[in-house]
């Protein structure tokens, strides 16, 4: 779980890098938006996911970045001033939508290196 949630605070902190329209003030904060990302991310979302099932089937899954553009936004709304996407309106949600895009592959990137669970086999 601690290996899990390193790779989160990276995978923020790269994307964050790697964006100019995100900033994530003290280092730290890395942490904090990972654990509240995953919160938001285990709770709400499977909700949103569920209720816009119909918008997603006709958008055939591409509503899906909305509803992840949504959630991070959200989590720069708990987070407060120590995670700050810029712009205002549309450009502020294409900048969301762009970082939860780059979030999942850098994310995607990082676990591919993460030890794996070896699994018992009793027979």
């Amino acid at each position: 779980m601690i290996i899990k949630l390193i790779i989160s605070a990276l995978s923020v902190g790269i994307t964050a890098w790697f964006m100019d329209s995100v900033t994530i003030s003290p280092w730290w904060a890395t942490i904090l938006v990972a654990v509240v990302l995953g919160i938001i991310n285990a709770t709400i979302r499977p909700v949103v996911k569920f209720f816009s099932l119909p918008v997603n089937i006709l958008t055939l899954g591409l509503f899906t970045f909305a509803i992840n553009a949504l959630m991070v936004l959200l989590c720069s709304w708990c987070v407060g001033d120590h995670f700050v996407i810029a712009g205002s309106g549309m450009g502020k949600f294409f900048n969301a939508m762009i970082f939860s895009v780059v979030l999942s592959i850098v994310g995607w990137v990082l676990n591919m290196f993460a030890p794996k669970k070896k699994k018992n086999k009793e027979a």
